[in-house]
């Protein structure tokens, strides 16, 4: 699998195509699917898969920073083996089955933003690509990932199962993410500072270079969602009761 991270690629534009491909067959149809038990199911599994995986990973990371320091928490490998190794390949892994969520919305006719489809495919690549080099700083971004990855999903499956959940809740996803973007671009920016410096650090310069362009694409995107979402609504429907 090391040696062979550039078969996600190919899998990536296939995902693309499909998505496109999915969209134009679900305009021509009459009736959407509904899909919401199967949509639950779905996302329960994701929900405890991701929750499952923190329990397993944030521990590692927490170990690393308490025992030996920021540094060490950037720059030195992560284990491979063990079930720490075992976690981050399933946590690979699972960037493939995800992109079904893509599935979901087409099928149900909803609105696919750019965001979504394109945040999928990258991943996908970025991760195997990062799995490939075994690069430190992935210890950050699996703990991080899997964490809002648990809080996520489980308001997916609420909302799929038609529970009223509170608005601010999902605002308060969208401002996780925005953090989780936030400090990958601070640890990735810390680790480059380490290598300046003269520090040991397995973190290669493309790959921090190539985290730090995903990264900043991220946090504006998602930047860009939360004020089209729940400021500039907010903004409008103020000026709507002035108005009224």
């Amino acid at each position: 699998m090391y040696n062979w991270w550039w078969l996600s690629i190919p899998f990536a534009l296939f995902y693309i195509i499909l998505v496109f491909i999915g969209q134009i067959w679900m305009r021509k149809r009459n009736k959407k699917y509904e899909l919401r038990k199967a949509l639950i199911i779905w996302n329960v599994f994701l929900a405890v898969f991701s929750f499952w995986g923190a329990c397993r990973c944030v521990p590692e990371l927490l170990h690393s920073l308490t025992k030996h320091g920021f540094q060490h928490s950037l720059c030195n490998p992560i284990l491979k083996k063990g079930v720490t190794g075992l976690w981050l390949w399933l946590f690979i892994i699972s960037k493939v089955p995800e992109t079904i969520d893509t599935l979901f919305i087409v099928l149900r006719r909803q609105q696919l933003i750019f965001l979504h489809w394109f945040h999928h495919a990258s991943v996908v690549v970025y991760c195997f690509y990062s799995y490939g080099l075994f690069a430190p700083t992935g210890r950050w971004f699996t703990s991080m990932n899997l964490c809002v990855h648990t809080v996520m999903y489980s308001y997916f499956a609420l909302r799929a199962a038609r529970f009223r959940v509170p608005q601010f809740i999902q605002q308060s996803i969208t401002v996780l993410q925005l953090i989780q973007m936030l400090v990958g671009c601070i640890v990735n920016t810390a680790a480059y500072k380490y290598k300046q410096d003269g520090y040991y650090c397995m973190t290669s310069n493309s790959n921090i270079v190539v985290s730090v362009v995903l990264y900043v694409i991220y946090l504006i995107l998602f930047a860009h969602f939360f004020y089209l979402s729940y400021l500039q609504k907010g903004m409008n429907k103020n000026m709507k009761e002035r108005t009224d």
